[in-house]
């Protein structure tokens, strides 16, 4: 399984409502993408005060590298990722994509 945690650092000025139609653009894939089981989002609480400049974040799982792929080249997915780069600048959003065992 694979976790895809993407965290956005958004300006003061960020269009919310924008945010919010990328966010549930990205959660429609679920229902379309094999592989892709879940999608996530939402605000970063940083409670242990190590990640205030991405106050925003969303995860998707993956069952899979394979299904991970398949999203990372599909046209929609590619599309809603320049939608955040037009939101947050091309430095302003970090991907971590995590291997978890069972």
């Amino acid at each position: 399984m694979i976790r895809h945690i993407v965290m956005l650092a958004l300006p003061t000025n960020h269009d919310a409502a924008e945010l919010q139609s990328v966010m549930g653009e990205l959660a429609a894939l679920v229902d379309h993408l094999p592989g892709l089981e879940a999608f996530e989002h939402g605000p970063n609480r940083d409670y242990e005060d190590k990640s205030g400049r991405y106050p925003y974040g969303f995860i998707g799982t993956f069952t899979d590298a394979d299904a991970l792929r398949i999203y990372a080249h599909d046209a929609r997915h590619s599309a809603l990722g320049q939608r955040l780069v037009e939101i947050c600048g091309a430095d302003g959003i970090m991907v971590i994509d995590l291997e978890i065992s069972s």
